[in-house]
């Protein structure tokens, strides 16, 4: 067993909170300078490169999960899952990859309170997003019979499926990110 330890007094996170500091009072997004600084400075382990096998099955699952399914739809699931799970490196790449596919900047920016501006989302849109909660957050108290029941009225068992099988991937990424250490700003994707 490896063992990786971090020597926190080798890091000179100055710089790194100097910028991210400026940067908001600013009001202005990460400079490439501060990402780069940021990205340099994670000293966790790089988990496709410890874990070929395991990472190519994430994104095997990934893929599958994803097929059939309405690309707007994938990323709302996906920003709504990394928003409960505080993962800053997935939102902001599936903020980026919904913009990218021809999202609204106002349904971007409703996504984590949907449910007080619901005549963004399409009912379907909602049932998905409330399934997303439950399954996301399943310790607080399981997936009610009347969120999974909603669900399972705007999709067939096909389509169910594969929404559900989308959450489980968009959890696992956000555990695989947060746990070392993605740092927002950067894709490695490409």
């Amino acid at each position: 067993m490896t063992t990786h330890t971090i020597d926190t007094t080798a890091i000179d996170t100055t710089a790194i909170d100097t910028t991210a500091s400026d940067t908001a009072a600013a009001g202005t997004p990460a400079s490439a300078a501060s990402i780069a600084a940021a990205e340099a400075a994670r000293t966790r382990l790089d988990f496709a490169k410890a874990a070929p096998k395991v990472f190519r099955a994430i994104i095997g699952f990934d893929a599958a999960a994803r097929e059939g399914l309405d690309p707007a739809l994938v990323e709302l699931i996906q920003i709504r899952a990394s928003h409960l799970n505080h993962c800053a490196y997935c939102l902001h790449m599936h903020t980026n990859d919904a913009r990218k596919a021809g999202e609204s900047e106002d349904r971007l920016h409703m996504v984590a309170v949907w449910r007080e501006a619901r005549h963004f989302f399409t009912e379907r849109e909602q049932a998905a997003l409330a399934l997303t909660e439950a399954v996301t957050l399943v310790s607080d108290g399981g997936v009610p019979d009347e969120v999974y029941a909603q669900a399972a009225a705007h999709f067939d068992d096909a389509e169910l499926a594969h929404v559900l099988a989308l959450i489980m991937t968009i959890n696992t990424w956000n555990r695989v990110a947060l746990a070392t250490g993605k740092v927002a700003g950067t894709d490695e994707r490409r």
